[in-house]
């Protein structure tokens, strides 16, 4: 992109910024609605994903599921750009924060893990208000986007650690003094930082840096920004794994999976379909199929 075009499309998300969510909410939804319309290819990935996991999804679960991708998109600028006493009190319900309270208590570490739904992006910076995080941070591929997406994310209790070497270490350092981390568990990684696991019912890469994490912490937390209908805000739920995140690597990776799939089958509209979480890395050879 041209320095002309980065400074506008820049100028263009502060001015998004001003919008009132629930105006911002209406746009994404339609946004959302009509690049699944008007795009094949798109459309043919997002419907896939949908409906091989969810089955009997109809035409408006997925109709649905198409707005709130574009909600998600729009409403980034209110999230990083407003505020942050104005974003953190569009967080209107709150519900199982007691469960990161009893882990942090105990002096340990703390894993949360945010999968790609809802308005994930909010999340840290209700939980920074309370108790200092720090997030797991991937650059985006657009230069123009990545002071914009680090203002919104760093800063009032939240720290942003690179997907790097570096970052690792900074993760595994919070977690041994007692910290909270946060991490999307479904985030696809780099060759070398993953491994191939089912996710509903298909092989796909999933990273072990969060499956590591869990075995030096007190506790594993589940957590998800529910976005309320007509722009009324946010309700965080943080929620008990249903599936025991233990034993090695490999075990908690499969642990992590179903977890994450278990959040999505209960709010299924929330969950961004058209992430390409089954995409192969560069590098990494996929899995023979299984007769």
């Amino acid at each position: 992109m041209s320095d002309l075009a980065s400074r506008v499309a820049m100028g263009a998300f502060r001015l998004l910024s001003h919008l009132p969510l629930r105006t911002l909410q209406a746009i994404g939804a339609l946004a959302g609605r009509l690049i699944h319309a008007r795009s094949a290819r798109f459309r043919r990935e997002f419907d896939r994903n949908l409906t091989s996991a969810i089955p009997g999804a109809d035409a408006a679960l997925i109709r649905e599921a198409a707005a709130h991708s574009g909600r998600a998109m729009l409403e980034l600028p209110w999230i990083w750009m407003r505020p942050r006493p104005a974003v953190v009190a569009g967080v209107v319900g709150v519900s199982g924060w007691e469960h990161v309270e009893r882990l942090h208590a105990s002096g340990r570490g703390v894993v949360l893990l945010t999968p790609h739904m809802g308005a994930f992006e909010i999340a840290a910076r209700l939980i920074g208000s309370r108790i200092p995080i720090t997030v797991l941070y991937r650059a985006p591929r657009q230069d123009w986007l990545r002071p914009l997406m680090e203002q919104g994310r760093d800063g009032d209790g939240v720290s942003l650690a690179a997907a790097d070497g570096t970052g690792v270490r900074r993760l595994l350092r919070t977690i041994k003094d007692g910290g909270l981390v946060g991490i999307l568990p479904d985030q696809v990684p780099a060759n070398g930082e993953g491994m191939w696991a089912d996710f509903f019912g298909r092989p796909a890469y999933t990273m072990t840096l969060a499956a590591r994490l869990t075995s030096m912490a007190a506790g594993t937390v589940m957590v998800f920004a529910e976005r309320l209908p007509a722009g009324r805000g946010f309700h965080l739920h943080f929620i008990e794994p249903e599936v025991p995140v233990e034993g090695d690597t490999a075990q908690r990776v499969e642990a992590i999976n179903r977890n994450v799939e278990a959040l999505v089958r209960r709010y299924p509209a929330q969950y961004i379909w058209g992430y390409k979480r089954y995409k192969c890395p560069p590098g990494v050879q996929r899995p023979a199929p299984v007769e």
